[in-house]
């Protein structure tokens, strides 16, 4: 699923593999690359779940404007993942409605 070799765009220069953990699972990632195109290339399409009417949302936009593809990355909600690049051992999520920000106001 990932393009390596692209028309206009030229050929994908050799990059290291890494790994990022999606909802729990391994999926393999290029140095550099978004997340959202990590995930592309590991066949997840669906990035959050919207909070009015449970409905599954993935990339849109692919530019970081229409937030459609934000998830919960490193602990952090909201991350729009077509823009942020994939780091060596990063944990994404999927969200559920609005997120949570992983700590309480107790």
């Amino acid at each position: 699923m990932r393009i390596e070799h692209h028309p206009i765009l030229e050929d994908l220069p050799d990059r290291k593999n890494v790994t990022i953990h999606v909802d729990g699972k391994k999926i393999e990632a290029l140095e550099g690359e978004s997340v959202a195109a990590a995930m592309c290339a590991a066949g997840i399409k669906v990035h959050r779940i919207t909070a009015k009417n449970g409905e599954p949302r993935g990339v849109f936009c692919n530019i970081g404007r229409c937030t459609d593809c934000i998830m919960k990355v490193d602990g952090q909600p909201n991350v729009r993942t077509c823009v942020t690049t994939v780091c060596d051992g990063m944990v994404v999520e999927s969200l559920k409605g609005l997120g949570t920000w992983g700590f309480s106001n107790e």
